[in-house]
């Protein structure tokens, strides 16, 4: 949706209330405290997003468990943001959202956080079939480059996350589906290095039994076919790829990442680096959705 489709969809403030009706309520507004339906419900005419119940005779917001609730901004503002972020392949700055829609940096900060949430809602299915895994290290201070190790930050074989206080992201990109997920992980006790624990428990949360898994050579993947996948490597300190055996897919999800962080936000901290992790997670899985907008609406409710 280009900026045009958006100001003549959503001209004022009650055509996001009726957008958002019907996103929530596809067959018609239902009582959240009784379940009551169609003549039992009423709107408020003054407030046309509060509604009244003649069943339980509870008032109710359309926006309650939402990223939207409780908040003062103009709904328009807060479609704006979602717009802008799905419309800007590497993400959004709060500084740049708030010179786009005229709010304090703490509110346009809030507003980027709680949509990134509705971004992380997404529910895929287990992975199947061939998958691509790999990891990578965002953040924290450029260690020093050896000759051996020119693999995107990442040192070579067993001391991948050694001698770097970067935070390591793990990914899997299924081709199938053509979908990532990428979990955000923790050094071990003696915070030198990602262990293989970390990367075979996210696997089994990931792929399903059985499936086939490609990956690098790093000794960390060295218990994937002892616990039930078919695993094949291809080692890039010799190769690329081995014909359809490479991770390109996800090294290609991993550069926009970084490229994102780094050309955009600058700087993000450990405690919220899974939530823009997601961001571009959503962009990337969604790239070919023809209401990606849509999709964020659904998700922004909060289960």
């Amino acid at each position: 949706m280009d900026v045009f489709s958006f100001f003549e969809k959503f001209p004022t403030e009650l055509s996001v209330i009726e957008y958002f009706i019907g996103v929530r309520y596809p067959d018609g507004v239902t009582c959240p405290h009784c379940g009551a339906v169609k003549y039992k419900i009423y709107r408020e005419p003054k407030y046309p997003k509060i509604f009244n119940c003649k069943n339980c005779f509870n008032t109710f917001s359309i926006f309650k468990d939402t990223i939207f609730e409780k908040s003062d901004t103009d709904l328009r503002k807060w479609f704006y943001a979602i717009h802008l972020m799905l419309n800007s392949k590497k993400g959004i700055s709060g500084y740049q959202l708030q010179r786009e829609i005229k709010v304090t940096y703490k509110t346009a900060w809030r507003m980027l956080k709680k949509i990134r949430e509705a971004m992380s809602n997404e529910d895929l299915e287990l992975f199947r079939e061939i998958s691509e895994i790999d990891e990578t290290y965002v953040g924290g201070k450029p260690r020093k480059q050896s000759k051996k190790d020119d693999d995107n930050d990442k040192p070579q074989g067993g001391l991948r996350g050694r001698g770097t206080n970067k935070t390591p992201v793990i990914g899997i990109v299924n081709r199938a589906l053509n979908k990532v997920v990428a979990k955000v992980a923790t050094m071990n006790e003696e915070g030198k290095k990602l262990s293989g624990k970390q990367l075979i428990a996210f696997i089994k949360e990931t792929v399903e039994a059985e499936s086939t898994i490609y990956s690098d050579e790093f000794t960390g993947y060295s218990q994937v076919s002892k616990n039930g996948y078919n695993h094949e490597r291809v080692d890039h300190s010799k190769e690329y790829a081995v014909g359809s055996i490479h991770t390109n897919s996800i090294e290609s999800f991993w550069s926009v990442l970084k490229r994102g962080i780094i050309g955009i936000y600058h700087h993000v901290s450990t405690k919220y680096l899974q939530l823009y992790v997601n961001e571009f997670a959503f962009r990337w899985n969604n790239r070919e959705s023809k209401d990606m907008f849509g999709l964020v609406a659904k998700q922004s409710i909060i289960p």
